[in-house]
């Protein structure tokens, strides 16, 4: 338990702090999951609506620094790598 007034005022922030991370790194992993479950659906024009949106969460946690800017760019790019090889596969 801090002991300082300045102690126990970090720990205030630091609580607040993890509650908004944990609420938008959780919207964040559900909106992954929904963009890849329509990746493994196959519809083209559902799965370009979802990586949009998951782009954008990815760039707001990014800026946020819920996660880290590299790894932002690394799941957009795999998401990015599906979807392609999904519309290659599909047009095959």
């Amino acid at each position: 338990m801090p002991n300082s007034a300045s102690a126990k005022k970090r720990l205030r922030q630091s609580l607040d702090r993890r509650a908004r991370n944990r609420t938008v790194r959780t919207s964040l992993r559900t909106q992954i999951k929904k963009c890849r479950t329509t990746i493994a659906g196959g519809d083209a024009a559902a799965c370009e609506t979802e990586f949009r949106t998951t782009v954008k969460k990815l760039d707001q946690a990014a800026a946020k620094k819920v996660l880290h800017a590299n790894a932002a760019a690394r799941l957009k790019s795999r998401l990015s790598k599906a979807i392609k090889a999904m519309k290659t596969k599909a047009s095959s």
